[in-house]
């Protein structure tokens, strides 16, 4: 899928200087800019979903002394 976005005069240079001095394309690094910003904005706001639904009582939550019990690693 083609998509277009304009960026601005110096951000655009240090990508270029980058794919320049490493070899690699600007698309490349475009590319992996989005999948890691991508993957940082996808935890924020899932949990940022969980965190509403906790508060809400929406979603169950354990208590750490109940997970070591069930572990086997209360005192």
């Amino acid at each position: 899928m083609a998509t277009s976005i304009r960026i601005a005069p110096d951000i655009e240079k240090r990508l270029e200087d980058l794919a320049a001095r490493t070899g690699r394309t600007k698309a490349y690094y475009l590319r992996e800019l989005i999948r890691s910003g991508l993957d940082d904005v996808e935890d924020y706001y899932l949990a940022a979903d969980v965190l509403e639904r906790v508060r809400k009582g929406e979603e169950p939550v354990t208590s750490l002394s109940d997970v070591e019990r069930k572990l086997g690693l209360a005192d």
